[in-house]
């Protein structure tokens, strides 16, 4: 992360010394050099998707937890765990310190903003901006759904921490614990590759399927198109989304759009602020383990379809809150004050 850092100071320098702006506006995370543009002059403003490192990320490491960003060969071992979490909390403090620099610092999620502030240390110039969701799109979608069989859609790249294997776990308990007077509902996987680790895990995916013998019950659609994808949402009973510390979550708001209800990873973004009550009504579930994943499906499996649409009517209200229109009113909201500094 520091050679990155480097990196990113030497391109900004360069950049700035043949134009120099009076605004520096960052949305790729490139905290390092807001110091360099201070010294040229600008207003820096920066959009925060993530941090580059959290404070999850430090307790992880001290931990010895095993994840996708904590190679197990690190925790299990007390000398390189010990070696790593030196490293996290020194870029961390140099992070705080080039964070600070900002004049403004607009975060996507209340997860995000938690973590920068601590991390920052500048509460009074950190303002929260939802993401622009293409919520208007999939709301036209009809609410009404042919429930045989139900389907439960599962939205992202096939990257590790998507967790696509506890999805499919789950799903498989569901299968197991089915009623036998209700048809056996579909799991649709619906992602991208990036490259070959990515090919060879939805592989293992289909493998482990087989292995389930689930081969009629669950279905893969691999680069989609985005016509294709909102077909599948309008089938779509309910969505499943299994990261852990997804700093927002966009995917759980299209399936709120859409009319599918949420099935989400009880931390971060999702249980912070989308998977909320709308006018005091549920607008879907949370969930951690396998087995509360299978019992949140099995829930909106049997549910009756009035109640089941009352949920979703739910949902679809609370993703309102993310449109692309919500977005620019906050964001000119937020920058407003430092434009105007700029010019008196």
């Amino acid at each position: 992360m520091i050679g990155q850092s480097i990196g990113s100071v030497y391109l900004s320098w360069e950049a700035l010394c043949k134009f120099t702006p009076l605004y520096y506006f960052d949305t790729s995370g490139y905290a390092f050099t807001y110091p360099v543009a201070r010294m040229f002059g600008c207003k820096v403003i920066c959009y925060t998707h993530y941090p580059t490192i959290s404070l999850d990320m430090l307790s992880r490491v001290r931990d010895r937890s095993s994840m996708y960003n904590n190679d197990a060969l690190i925790a299990k071992s007390v000398w390189l765990s010990r070696c790593k979490v030196m490293y996290y909390t020194f870029f961390s403090w140099l992070y705080g310190i080039v964070g600070s620099c900002a004049h403004l610092a607009m975060v996507n999620s209340s997860w995000t903003q938690s973590h920068i502030e601590k991390l920052w240390r500048i509460p009074g110039r950190i303002k929260r901006v939802y993401p622009p969701c293409d919520t208007s799109g999939l709301q036209v979608l009809p609410l009404e759904r042919s429930v045989e069989p139900s389907k439960v859609i599962s939205v992202a790249q096939f990257r590790p921490e998507k967790a696509h294997m506890l999805q499919l776990e789950a799903f498989a308990v569901v299968i197991s614990k089915l009623d036998e007077d209700l048809r056996r509902p579909k799991l649709q996987f619906v992602g991208s590759c990036r490259n070959k680790p990515d090919e060879e895990r939805l592989q293992k995916l289909k493998d482990k399927t087989v292995e389930l013998k689930l081969e009629e019950d669950v279905e893969f659609y691999k680069n989609l198109t985005y016509k294709d994808l909102v077909q599948l949402l309008g089938g779509a009973i309910a969505g499943i989304h299994s990261m852990i510390d997804e700093h927002f979550g966009i995917s759980v708001v299209e399936y709120m759009s859409a009319g599918a209800i949420p099935i989400a990873h009880n931390s971060a973004g999702p249980k912070m602020d989308i998977v909320l009550e709308e006018n005091g009504e549920r607008t879907g579930f949370l969930a951690q383990t396998v087995q509360e994943y299978a019992d949140a499906m099995l829930k909106v499996v049997r549910m009756e379809e009035s109640e089941r649409l009352k949920m979703a009517a739910a949902a679809r209200s609370r993703a309102q809150r993310f449109s692309e229109q919500r977005f620019y009113d906050d964001f000119k909201a937020a920058v407003r004050p430092v434009l105007g500094e700029a010019t008196s």
